[in-house]
């Protein structure tokens, strides 16, 4: 199923969430993606808040770092939201920027070892299953959840490298791509992902979502855009953004999801001066895919 979502991402302060995520719900964003940037916002507190605050909004957390976070914890977590917010709990797990795992005492010498051990430990806690594991970094002895999920939740994994993408595909029932990423490398991934899946015998197909850069508006929302892309020193080969009007983001969508991309979720700039708005037009171009 093709689906757009907007982004509320952690550098807007926590106090403008509520505006936004009502705003995404009256104007019928089908999902409310958040994620975990040090030293900014809680993933898991924003997504609590903004599942309250709606009745239909699916909210996705894409991603909150896994070295930074007890993979028991993390099941507790999504856990509590899945049981309390059945069916509209889409959480995802990363690598995390290693710079600010190493300020946190949490980096990882092997990031694809953590993944590899945390993703299947964290799928099978919320199935409800008693787990116990001795690896090189997801340590479990008869670990079980008094109340896992009654509704199990899809959980994504992000990946960038070839390395990663196949192992989401291993391990995950999704994956986050990250940022920047083009239509060219979206399919190079979905293919990828689709590799990793076969590899370990499993049966059906990952879901993959794509981030992409989107301001509605003329000369200053590309201002905008090319400013934030600047800011990220992003290539000139990965700035694909989707600036202009509600037909032109849509038209970006679909180019995503002729290659196998399920769903798009449109990013704001940082300095987004009317984020309200940018949620009512993400509505829109979520009814224009959707005909």
């Amino acid at each position: 199923m093709r689906r757009i979502g907007a982004i509320f991402q952690p550098a807007f302060p926590p106090e403008r969430l509520r505006a936004a995520v009502e705003a995404a719900d009256a104007g019928g964003v089908p999902e409310l993606w958040l994620w975990e940037d040090c030293f900014q916002e809680s993933a898991f507190a924003t997504a609590g808040a903004a599942l309250a605050w709606t009745e239909r909004l699916r909210v996705g957390i894409g991603v909150a770092p896994m070295p930074l976070r007890n993979v028991a914890v993390t099941a507790m977590e999504i856990a509590t939201l899945a049981r309390l917010f059945p069916g509209r709990v889409l959480p995802g797990v990363g690598h995390g920027v290693q710079r600010w795992m190493a300020q946190t005492g949490s980096r990882v010498a092997s990031p694809l070892t953590l993944m590899r051990e945390y993703v299947p430990a964290l799928r099978q806690l919320l199935a409800g299953d008693e787990v116990t594991a001795d690896g090189r970094y997801v340590k479990l002895d008869r670990v079980k959840l008094d109340w896992p999920p009654a509704e199990v939740p899809l959980v994504y994994a992000a990946g960038e490298g070839p390395k990663t993408l196949h192992l989401t595909g291993e391990v995950a029932d999704g994956t986050v791509l990250t940022g920047g990423t083009t239509v060219e490398r979206a399919a190079e991934a979905v293919a990828a992902i689709a590799a990793g899946r076969s590899a370990a015998g499993r049966e059906g197909r990952s879901e993959s979502v794509v981030y992409v850069m989107a301001a509605f508006g003329g000369a200053d929302a590309r201002a905008r855009v090319d400013h934030e892309l600047t800011q990220w020193n992003m290539p000139d080969d990965q700035r694909l953004a989707a600036v202009g009007d509600v037909a032109t983001a849509a038209a970006v969508a679909e180019r995503f999801f002729a290659v196998g991309v399920d769903a798009v979720v449109l990013q704001p700039t940082s300095d987004e001066p009317d984020l309200e708005g940018f949620m009512r037009h993400v509505g829109e171009v979520a009814g224009l895919v959707a005909r």
